[in-house]
């Protein structure tokens, strides 16, 4: 309940409806109709990820670094059940939803057997009219039986979880700048070689399972990715 409560709040302050600091513990109990110990639970949970500094006697503040102009991505939240990488409400045009077997570079980046067969979904993705991605990813089969064409035009986060209870337990990340391939320039209607940020993501569920490995291009103009660390020396 309290991981519900957390995203719901992580929700509340990317949609800017609380700018400045939470209400009080009492108003988001009533708000969410919980006890004040799964409010305790979920603000610490969000205080966790870096969205949150506890003023002591005075709550906790919404803590956002003033990049102006700018549009940042909490890449922190997606520890959270239902979060995701991107912004919400983007809107997706699938170029390719199909179903193929590993080769053997791809099975090598995945550290999965050659031959494995993977639900592959290529999409261009917009925010506010503008493109936002280019999205390559591939999805388990043994995991994700079936995958329906509406979840990826949409949210397919949502849909494994709503299908098969399934969210990210943890993922290694790997943000770098990367050359456009012909492809890929294609797609984007963008120079061949130009370069632009990019992530590659491993993401497990329970057991520290695989789930699905994606290479996202970032085109959106004035993007910023948000980390939040902890120093565990000191923990």
């Amino acid at each position: 309940m309290y991981r519900d409560i957390a995203t719901k709040l992580v929700n509340a302050i990317q949609d800017g409806e609380f700018e400045v600091k939470l209400p009080t513990e009492a108003q988001l109990m009533e708000r969410y109709h919980v006890s004040r110990n799964t409010i305790r639970k979920a603000i610490d949970l969000v205080y966790q990820q870096g969205l949150l500094r506890r003023v002591q006697g005075s709550g906790y503040f919404i803590a956002s670094i003033q990049l102006r102009h700018k549009t940042v991505v909490n890449l922190s939240a997606r520890t959270m059940p239902s979060s995701a990488l991107h912004p919400r409400n983007l809107v997706s045009k699938v170029v390719t939803f199909d179903t193929i077997h590993s080769d053997a570079a791809l099975a090598k980046q995945m550290q999965i057997e050659p031959d494995t067969e993977l639900y592959r979904v290529i999409r261009l993705r917009y925010w506010h009219n503008k493109l936002y991605c280019l999205e390559k990813a591939y999805y388990l089969r043994s995991v994700v039986p079936y995958l329906s064409p509406e979840a990826v035009n949409n949210s397919i986060w949502d849909f494994l979880n709503e299908a098969y209870g399934i969210g990210i337990a943890n993922s290694d990340d790997y943000l770098s700048l990367t050359n456009l391939t012909e492809e890929e320039a294609i797609l984007l209607q963008l120079d061949h070689g130009d370069t632009y940020m990019a992530l590659d993501s491993c993401n497990y569920y329970k057991n520290n399972s695989l789930l699905d490995f994606s290479h996202t291009v970032f085109v959106y103009p004035e993007l910023a990715l948000y980390f939040h660390t902890t120093n565990l020396a000191n923990n």
